[in-house]
């Protein structure tokens, strides 16, 4: 692993073990107001795993409520809900200051054997044909404001790469769907956990901007407040998250300044690996003034 950002989200998801249930992990600031959800995502699925004897996740169901501060460690409480022959089940609170910020239930099963079918992987341009996020990025900045260029421009430890992107500071009404390919920059190791722990970091991206399409309105627009407001991830099959996963998105619905978005994950080959959920806050401060 050669790339120091993605190093050090490694070492950001290798959280500290302080107790039997009890966890405690640090931030880093990607340019947002508050904690990135998906950091405190994959910081819960850790010390989750880290309960478990046997098994790996195969979902989770997560809840953001309220924003986290950058400049505290958040410390993870872990209840063991349940350990059975074929599943076990745990909910975790992230707490800041004595009270929650998130809260989050996954289950775990350990491999067997089943029935299977899964959904086809869309036809899109490979990755290596594609321009980078942080490529697009560079030729937007000129549309961005001195004050928050540096923001916008920090380096990521996931490589984005989007199919149809879009000018965040030029937004432009367009169907609600994105298809955008991603992985880790940089070689990974091979403990299952730490790719499930990247994947559930990365999930948490884009998904909001996808219901805010149609609308031709994004996140960099400051009559736009934004939030992630809850989550699900399914697990199905392995991957590595240090190889190129194509995140198929779409938003089926937006109302009552929150929007539904829809995921599927799936490798080079087609395999369908992973899908999620997500409603996320947009509320149009311009409409709440009339």
């Amino acid at each position: 692993m050669t790339n120091p950002v993605l190093a050090d989200l490694v070492s950001l998801l290798d959280i500290e073990r302080i107790d039997d249930n009890l966890f405690r992990g640090q931030s880093r600031d990607l340019g947002g107001k508050s904690v990135f959800g998906g950091q405190v995502l994959g910081q819960a699925l850790v010390a989750a795993q880290r309960t478990v004897a046997n098994g790996a996740a195969h979902s989770l169901h997560a809840y953001f409520v309220r924003a986290g501060r950058m400049d505290a460690p958040i410390v993870y409480e872990v209840e063991r809900i349940r350990d059975g022959r074929s599943f076990a089940v745990r909910r975790v609170h992230a707490i800041q200051f004595g009270r929650p910020i998130f809260s989050m239930i996954t289950s775990f099963q350990g491999p067997e054997p089943g029935l299977e079918h899964a959904a086809t992987m869309p036809d899109v341009p490979p990755p290596e044909e594609l321009r980078s996020q942080s490529e697009w990025r560079a030729q937007w900045a000129a549309d961005c404001a001195p004050e928050i260029r540096e923001r916008f421009m920090r380096q990521l430890a996931i490589d984005f790469r989007p199919v149809a992107p879009m000018n965040p500071f030029h937004p432009e009404a367009r169907e609600p769907q994105q298809y955008i390919w991603f992985r880790a920059d940089g070689r990974l190791g091979d403990d299952p956990l730490q790719h499930q722990a990247v994947l559930t970091y990365a999930s948490d991206f884009n998904l909001l901007a996808t219901a805010m399409r149609p609308h031709a309105v994004s996140f960099m627009q400051r009559h736009m407040v934004v939030a992630s407001l809850d989550h699900a991830l399914w697990l199905h099959r392995p991957f590595r998250a240090d190889e190129w996963l194509l995140y198929a998105m779409d938003a089926p619905t937006a109302q009552g300044a929150r929007g539904l978005s829809r995921g599927q994950i799936f490798r080079t080959d087609g395999t369908l690996v992973a899908s999620t959920a997500q409603e996320s806050l947009m509320r149009d401060t311009r409409l709440a003034a009339d």
